[in-house]
């Protein structure tokens, strides 16, 4: 049987996307978010995920766009003066590739994220990344290391299934990413299977450009009831309770509000149960 599994990525970031986050668990279809570890509102999210134990919380590896939890100069290579991680996925590419960056570095400042996350009482149940870091080879291997270190044994393949509306959207720069996600998909699912990593058969959503709205769940629903299309289907989600502050704190043109509301939406969960569709956790996907 189909499941969908609606999982609530940068959790621990800001107040606003926890309380997206605890409202819809409560009101809701959401049972699953990953947790960023460095971020300043990540106390706030570990006593939301320790009184909702439907959340299944997963590790939301960061190295970018955000701060490290090891002292900057403990990872120099990761980090600027400010002792921030680099801005975007881009110039994290860009360094990567050409040797700026030491993965000694990286496999200290992800461990050391997963034993933050560990100390503070959470038990992870799967691992992915901010802006899909975690996809590039070189970093997949260690990220599962990690991974299998602290028991987890389920990871996010960031592969959009060829074919779907959600391909055209956003502008020309949006579709040459999901491209270049699907062909590191493929090689990062047969790594992740020969480990023995589970991971959902599917990933829907909009990987770069428009929010997942209520009318895009719920045609998703539909579709996977037609098709009988096997295994789990993973959404990812940004929810946030308020555009006016988040849009400036993530310095990013986001509708957070309208991702919220479909995780919450009556309509969402009408489709869901006509479809005879459950919401799922990473540690609930069937193979």
């Amino acid at each position: 049987m189909p499941q969908i599994l609606l999982n609530a990525d940068d959790f621990g970031r800001h107040a606003c996307i926890n309380a997206a986050v605890r409202e819809s668990v409560e009101r809701g279809l959401l049972r699953s978010a990953s947790l960023m570890a460095g971020e300043p509102a990540f106390d706030d999210a570990v006593d939301i995920a320790k009184a909702h134990p439907t959340l299944g919380v997963g590790i939301h590896f960061t190295l970018v766009d955000g701060r490290p939890v090891l002292p900057p100069e403990e990872i120099p290579s990761l980090v600027g003066a400010d002792g921030r991680f680099r801005p975007d996925h881009g110039a994290f590419v860009k360094d990567f590739l050409c040797g700026r960056i030491r993965r000694a570095d990286i496999r200290r400042e992800l461990t050391a994220q997963a034993q933050k996350i560990v100390a503070a009482g959470i038990r992870p149940d799967h691992v992915d990344s901010h802006q899909h870091i975690h996809m590039l080879p070189g970093i997949f291997s260690i990220a599962l290391d990690v991974a299998a270190q602290y028991g987890i044994r389920a990871v996010r393949i960031s592969q959009v299934d060829v074919g779907e509306a959600s391909w055209l959207a956003g502008s020309l720069g949006d579709i040459i990413g999901r491209a270049g996600l699907f062909a590191l998909g493929v090689r990062a699912r047969r790594l992740a299977r020969r480990r023995g990593f589970a991971a959902p058969a599917h990933f829907a959503g909009l990987v770069a450009g428009a929010a997942v709205t209520p009318a895009f769940l719920v045609q998703l629903a539909d579709s996977l009831a037609r098709t009988k299309n096997a295994g789990a289907t993973e959404v990812m989600m940004h929810p946030g309770t308020s555009n006016a502050a988040l849009v400036p704190f993530t310095r990013w043109q986001h509708d957070f509000e309208v991702e919220f509301t479909a995780a919450t939406s009556a309509d969402v969960r009408a489709a869901f149960s006509k479809n005879a569709l459950t919401s799922v956790r990473f540690s609930e996907i069937l193979l």
